[in-house]
């Protein structure tokens, strides 16, 4: 077998549906296996597996038992010679596994692969390719000074090597995960990445950023530091300067001040982040169901017209609900629309295959919303 798509879940099981829909339909061409590992989810989210995807591998923990673990435990069942690790609020875009294949089977010194990804709102989430974050690094991005710990030296659409990647999607070869030790267990949230990364590049392989296809990750990092975000952010760094750097007193009095800090000014500063609910003007729906148009019409309070993919061709729209079929538009091309009309008070809800149910997220540190019709 050549690939293991892993998948982590906890509690969205709508997002989880899609996520497994636009697995399948990224490994057509490809031999592969889907493994989702659930961490005690209070919602269905299992009994929607067994029910809609009884081919899938589940695996069901009694507790949530963290990243770091339940990863390892889904890779050690996995039997492809890669494996992907995946987060289940994700959509893939057709021929990004192809792509990252691609890059693996190019050298043997490529370690850990991941691509562009974009949120809810169409827009590039930096986190997709990061720089080692020293101790200076790390406390310049806890004062909300970002430049250095992202890797901004590598356009967001090149291919290059980097080298940390994000969790929410990095593909490697399972016999270097295993030569690695897999996710290290003493991180629970936060830092699990970045420890992978570092270990790979540490062990001879290099770590590469795909800017030429795309992941739709609806919770990207958070932009509002709130005192929990940062007292979870320096624990793991806490964590990842014992195993790989030389901590002391003067780190860390200095990083502990620098936590501080951010508490006391994160009130104002994320007051001011904040951005006005909008409510958009009408909605354009892509599909050629004329039921699908006829359900979603009686059920949303605001205009609502059908159009074709000749909506390529507008310049502009703005303050518009778009809303995708995927049974008429392939993820590759609703993920160009998402980025063509980003940032003009847009919003965006895609319709798995099949599915009485939108999904989509306004806001880069939500996981989304849910509407079922």
């Amino acid at each position: 077998m050549k690939l293991s798509v892993v998948i982590l879940n906890y509690n969205v099981r709508y997002f989880l549906h899609q996520c497994i829909v636009s697995v399948q339909r990224a490994v057509t061409n490809i031999d592969a296996e889907i493994i989702v590992i659930d961490n005690a989810s209070p919602d269905d989210s299992c009994q929607m597996v067994k029910e809609l995807f009884p081919e899938i591998t589940l695996i069901e923990n009694k507790e949530n038992v963290g990243f770091s673990k339940a990863n390892n435990q889904a890779v050690a069942v996995a039997k492809g010679e890669y494996v992907c690790i995946l987060n289940p609020d994700t959509a893939v875009a057709e021929g990004t596994f192809e792509k990252c294949l691609g890059i693996s089977e190019s050298s043997k010194k490529i370690g850990a692969v991941g691509v562009y990804l974009l949120d809810g709102t169409g827009n590039f989430l930096p986190e997709s390719k990061r720089n080692i974050p020293t101790p200076w690094v790390s406390l310049l991005k806890i004062l909300g000074l970002t430049k250095k710990y992202y890797a901004t030296r590598v356009s967001k659409n090149a291919t290059a090597p980097v080298p940390v990647l994000v969790g929410a999607f990095m593909f490697l070869k399972r016999s270097v995960y295993n030569q690695v030790g897999g996710f290290d267990e003493d991180y629970f949230m936060y830092g699990e990445d970045i420890d992978l990364s570092y270990k790979i590049e540490q062990a001879g392989y290099n770590n590469y950023y795909i800017g030429a296809t795309e992941t739709l990750h609806y919770k990207g990092e958070s932009t509002q530091k709130d005192a929990a975000y940062l007292d979870r952010f320096y624990g793991a760094m806490q964590i990842f300067y014992k195993k790989h750097f030389n901590s002391n007193v003067l780190l860390n009095a200095s990083v502990n001040t620098g936590v501080s800090l951010a508490k006391r000014v994160k009130g104002s500063s994320s007051e001011k982040r904040k951005k006005q609910d909008l409510t958009p003007k009408k909605a354009i729906v892509l599909t050629e169901n004329l039921q699908l148009l006829k359900s979603l019409s009686e059920t949303i309070g605001i205009p609502l017209t059908a159009s074709s993919k000749t909506i390529f061709q507008e310049t502009e729209l703005t303050n518009t609900l778009f809303i995708f079929d995927v049974d008429y538009m392939p993820y590759r091309q609703i993920f160009m629309v998402m980025r063509k009309f980003k940032n003009q008070d847009n919003q965006f809800r895609i319709r798995p295959p099949g599915c009485n149910f939108i999904i989509g997220s306004d806001k880069s540190d939500e996981k989304g919303s849910v509407l079922v019709f």
